[in-house]
């Protein structure tokens, strides 16, 4: 735990007790704060009770001597409306501030030479790939590495740090929202879609929560940008007119005169004179698509500017064995490879993987979501053969009609089995079994993680098996 300075004595109000609160409260405490705990939720009070944390209603304190409101990233700070906590503390001149802030204040309490880096990663998708990739390198490469944030430990839960600690964390709108000193060393801007728009109002709002990220940067940092969509390249022209920090473009599908480059299969560094190919994206079985090979060229470039060399993070990112049920590779049998999607509960994450893949044997289905699959009908012709499962089974299957060839498998385990003999008779060329079902999960399985877990250990326990 890193406990945080500045409030020694004083009053600091928690929000939310989740995850980050419940952190934040023994993180303050720790630091010699004394805390005024709440949450709306009777069962998250009585965890945090649990948890051994004291509880106070907020709305019954004495605000009058409250010097900070840590407020849970969930809750609103803007829109639909401020949270009325959020009301309250600005009715009391009371600062609010997430986890990530006290973080930031904590690491800036430091001297100078004691200080860690700090590379933060932000955008709509993929950043949880790219921060457990640059954790990965970093392991590999013998470094002190503490990876959090938005994904695993709350921040203010990892290690404090020591001499040439390297802090990468996965940043949310929602977590930059709150921030104000956090100092990025190195600020990882994969990309921008439209999410969140009840949080911040419209894509405006996204858009300037996230570029909180490049705040506090200064001429010795890093951002790094991904330029494959409108919103992203914009990015990148106001930082370069900002003329700050230093700018390394990243893409996956374009050539760059300038910057870190994925195209034909292969990994490209042109941020010097000349333009030369590091890596075989082939190499890499953990990391398939277009989507996953921005997040390399993100983590190449990021890790170039720390010091590591490019045949450290080559060779690392051959080793990632993947996230969990996000693309996550489970193996190959008798030519056939498996891969577990689980977390694609929607059809735009589903396209990711579709888009990734020829000769697809796609597991679908589960308890629908509003918009179907329609919307993947560019990518029916990757598909060889399609297996319904779950309560979505019916509708999908009048989507397919006679575009792709169906199933209806009705369980998980019976669809692996359609579809790994399937497979293995095709004659096709690296034929892919894949999970990516589209759909929530909760008509047969506990949650995306549980049907997932099902998946790979009934692959691996043979079942199916080509």
């Amino acid at each position: 735990m890193i406990p945080v300075p500045g409030y020694e004595d004083q009053l600091v109000a928690v929000f939310g007790l989740g995850r980050t609160g419940i952190t934040a409260a023994r993180a303050l405490t720790a630091g010699g704060a004394r805390i005024l705990a709440w949450d709306d939720n009777p069962e998250t009070r009585q965890k945090a009770q649990a948890a051994g944390i004291e509880l106070t209603d907020l709305d019954r304190a004495d605000w009058t001597e409250v010097k900070a409101l840590v407020l849970s990233p969930g809750v609103p700070l803007t829109h639909p409306q401020p949270h009325r906590l959020v009301k309250k503390a600005a009715e009391h001149d009371v600062p609010v501030m997430g986890d990530m802030e006290l973080f930031a204040s904590a690491m800036t309490a430091l001297p100078i030479d004691r200080r860690p880096e700090i590379i933060g990663i932000t955008g709509t998708n993929g950043k949880s790939t790219t921060t457990s990739l640059i954790g990965h390198i970093l392991k590999k490469a013998g470094r002190d590495v503490r990876v959090g944030g938005n994904i695993g430990n709350a921040v203010l839960g990892l290690e404090p740090p020591r001499a040439h600690t390297i802090y990468v964390l996965e940043l949310s709108s929602y977590q930059l929202d709150l921030v104000q000193s956090l100092h990025c060393d190195v600020a990882i801007w994969l990309n921008l879609t439209e999410d969140h728009i009840d949080r911040h109002g419209d894509m405006a709002g996204y858009k300037a929560a996230k570029f909180r990220i490049f705040a506090n940067q200064t001429e010795s940092d890093l951002a790094v940008v991904g330029i494959d969509d409108d919103h992203s390249a914009g990015v990148l022209s106001r930082l370069k007119a900002g003329g700050i920090q230093q700018v390394t473009a990243i893409s996956s599908g374009h050539a760059l005169g300038r910057g870190v480059y994925a195209i034909g299969g292969k990994l490209f560094d042109a941020t010097g004179t000349a333009s030369h190919e590091v890596l075989d994206l082939a190499s890499a079985p953990s990391l398939p698509g277009r989507h996953n090979a921005q997040n390399i060229a993100a983590a190449y470039a990021a890790l170039r500017h720390i010091g590591l060399s490019a045949d450290q993070i080559a060779s690392a990112i051959r080793s990632f064995p993947g996230l969990a049920h996000r693309l996550e590779f489970i193996g190959t049998q008798k030519n056939v490879r498996f891969f577990n999607d689980s977390k694609a509960t929607n059809a735009d994450a589903a396209a990711k993987a579709l888009a990734s893949f020829d000769n697809i044997y796609w597991i679908a289905g589960g308890r629908k979501k509003e918009g179907g699959i329609g919307s993947l009908a560019e990518y029916f012709p990757r598909i060889a053969k399609a297996y319904l499962i779950g309560e979505a089974a019916e509708e999908f299957a009048a989507t397919l009609a006679s575009a792709v060839p169906f199933e209806m498998a009705g369980t998980l385990d019976n669809a692996i089995d359609l579809a790994a003999r399937d497979a293995s008779s095709s004659g096709r060329a690296a034929p892919v079994i894949l999970l990516s079902p589209a759909c929530a999960s909760f008509d047969q399985f506990r949650d995306f993680e549980h049907r997932g877990d099902v998946f790979r250990t009934l692959v691996q326990s043979g079942i199916g098996k080509p």
